[in-house]
């Protein structure tokens, strides 16, 4: 099968293409099953919630209603990709469940909050606020609102060394995932991507094959997806993301629905 769940769309104002742009591509890839995964709004509140790479509340209207009249030959699924931010969880579930009806959420922990600033990972190096962001993404992981954890090893993006101390978080995170039955993502942006500078020369932002090599130890449940910005690339990436994965060992779900399994 060929499978993504995790697509984006022109309302996230910094991918392009439509609905159907992307529908029509996928279909002509031979997909099975697609899923979009756009930013999620967030309440106007006065947070700093990144609102530049989202869409708005109205804009989630055209969202919704662009994802379910989607036509295609194959199942297509309606989601969001949301950060945990336990101050926004009941918006998760009774506006984006509820009342926008999601079939399912993405965890996409891009930020950690510190005061009332919300800072981009790859960017953190403070030990106590790289502690604070694996405590939250794990705290989220355990709320059953999320489908799966994509690029769980996103902080790895800026090239860091891996080192005991991140190997322990990242443990103690594949670990909460499997206590729960949460997969994670092998994302394939990141392969598509330009390779940075690590400890041991050129390689990719993430995935990083040392994350993976410890998730197949620990037999952690698995999805690859494209994590798509651009139409061209909402099967593409998905094949890299599994390619990659099979360097590993890693059979991959074919569904995010346990009950389709």
């Amino acid at each position: 099968m060929l499978t993504n769940f995790h697509t984006h769309t022109f309302l996230c104002h910094h991918a392009e293409g439509t609905v159907s742009d992307y529908v029509a591509a996928a279909q002509a890839s031979g997909c099975d099953m697609l899923g979009f995964s756009d930013h999620c709004p967030y309440p106007r509140d006065g947070n700093d919630t990144w609102p530049g790479i989202r869409m708005t509340p109205e804009e989630a209207v055209t969202y919704v209603s662009d994802v379910r009249n989607a036509a295609a030959a194959f199942p297509v699924y309606l989601g969001f990709e949301c950060e945990y931010d336990a101050e926004y969880a009941s918006w998760y579930a009774d506006e984006l469940k509820g009342r926008f009806g999601a079939d399912y959420l993405v965890l996409g922990a891009h930020w950690v909050c510190a005061g009332n600033e919300r800072l981009y990972i790859p960017d953190v190096h403070d030990r106590a606020l790289i502690r604070q962001y694996f405590d939250t993404v794990i705290e989220g992981m355990r709320t059953g609102l999320y489908s799966f954890l994509a690029h769980p090893d996103l902080i790895m993006a800026d090239g860091r060394c891996w080192d005991a101390e991140l190997e322990s978080h990242f443990s103690e995170l594949i670990d909460a995932a499997v206590s729960c039955g949460l997969p994670l993502e092998v994302n394939g942006v990141g392969l598509a991507r330009r390779m940075v500078a690590g400890e041991r020369g050129l390689r990719h932002p993430y995935p990083v094959d040392e994350f993976w090599e410890l998730a197949a130890k620990k037999n952690a449940a698995v999805v690859c997806n494209a994590d798509a910005h651009r139409p061209q690339d909402v099967i593409a990436n998905a094949v890299l993301a599994r390619n990659f994965a099979a360097r590993f060992g890693i059979t991959p779900l074919e569904t995010i629905f346990p009950e389709s399994r």
